[in-house]
């Protein structure tokens, strides 16, 4: 089991900034196991951040050069830099804890595990 708290959303300028955190607990915690996700207006979700099996961070194409995920292994807890903000990064971002096991070497499009509930980043424009 794994529990995953999520902090950090709000509204925002466009060119602004914020840092969503994630803190992890349970027994089976992986720090690499965790990744971002976001649900748009589009109602699908999709991939934000994670990491890949060797721990190098892995970034969907939308989002390269302006957000950076980070971790800190002491805390269990994964933090997305998000900077360079648009109105289409207005998404609710979840948290997600998938096994590496489960995972088996696939990338993040393949959705698995645990989630936090939630939170809502807005970008006016």
């Amino acid at each position: 089991q794994v529990q995953l708290v999520e902090s950090g959303g709000g509204l925002v300028q466009a060119g602004g900034s914020l840092r969503l955190s994630c803190a992890a607990s349970g027994s089976d915690v992986s720090i690499n196991a965790m990744a971002w996700y976001r649900l748009g207006p589009d109602k699908r979700r999709e991939p934000v951040a994670g990491f890949t099996i060797g721990g190098t961070p892995d970034y969907a194409d939308s989002v390269k050069g302006r957000f950076t995920i980070s971790r800190d292994n002491a805390r269990n807890t994964v933090y997305l830099q998000m900077n360079s903000l648009k109105p289409e990064d207005t998404a609710l971002y979840y948290c997600n804890h998938c096994d590496l096991r489960v995972r088996a070497g696939r990338n993040l499009d393949f959705q698995c595990g645990y989630w936090g509930q939630g939170t809502q980043v807005t970008v006016s424009s």
